[in-house]
C-alpha cells in the first residue's frame, strides 16, 4: 500500500512538472522611480492554470515569476497550497500599476490574500524580491497584457 502511496505522489509530481514546461513564457518589467526590473516570467491564463500557479516548485529563480491573468478586472483571492516557496504576490491594475502587494506569503498556507480592490492580474516572484529591488505599490508592471509596452 505505502509503495503505490509513493508511486502515486511520484507519478503527481511528475504530471505536474511536465504541466508547468508548457506554459507559454514571456518578458516583463517592473518599473519602480527610475529603475526598471527585468523578469521572464509563465503564464497563467487558463482556470486550470490559474488554480496550479507555482505549486510543487521547489526553486524559483531571482528573474522568474508568474504572471496570472484573470481576463478582465475582478475581486481575486490567492492562496499557498501546496506552494513549497515563498512568494511576493504583486496585484495590478488593469494599466499595470501596482496595486498591493503581500510580501514572503508562507508556503503551504491556506489563509486567503487578497488586495482588497477589484485587479487584472497577480504577479508572483520569488519571496522578498520585491523588497530587495524597491518594488511598491503604485509602480508599474510592463507587459503587453496591459498595453503598456510602447511597442
Amino acid at each position: 500500500m505505502m509503495r503505490f502511496i509513493l508511486t502515486f505522489v511520484f507519478a503527481a509530481a511528475m504530471f505536474v512538472q511536465a504541466a508547468f514546461a508548457q506554459l507559454e513564457t514571456s518578458p516583463l518589467s517592473v518599473k519602480s522611480g527610475d529603475e526598471s526590473h527585468a523578469f521572464t516570467v509563465e503564464l497563467a491564463t487558463t482556470p486550470e492554470e490559474i488554480q496550479q500557479g507555482l505549486m510543487f516548485r521547489e526553486t524559483l529563480a531571482p528573474d522568474a515569476g508568474m504572471l496570472f491573468d484573470f481576463g478582465t478586472t475582478r475581486p481575486v483571492s490567492m492562496w499557498m497550497k501546496n506552494t513549497l516557496i515563498p512568494l511576493d504576490m504583486l496585484f495590478i491594475f488593469e494599466d499595470g500599476r501596482v496595486a498591493a502587494i503581500a510580501r514572503n506569503t508562507q508556503p503551504g498556507s491556506l489563509r486567503s490574500v487578497s488586495p482588497g480592490v477589484p485587479v487584472r492580474a497577480v504577479l508572483e516572484l520569488p519571496g522578498g524580491r520585491a523588497r530587495e529591488l524597491g518594488i511598491e505599490p503604485g509602480d508599474t508592471v510592463v507587459h503587453t497584457l496591459f498595453g503598456n509596452t510602447g511597442g
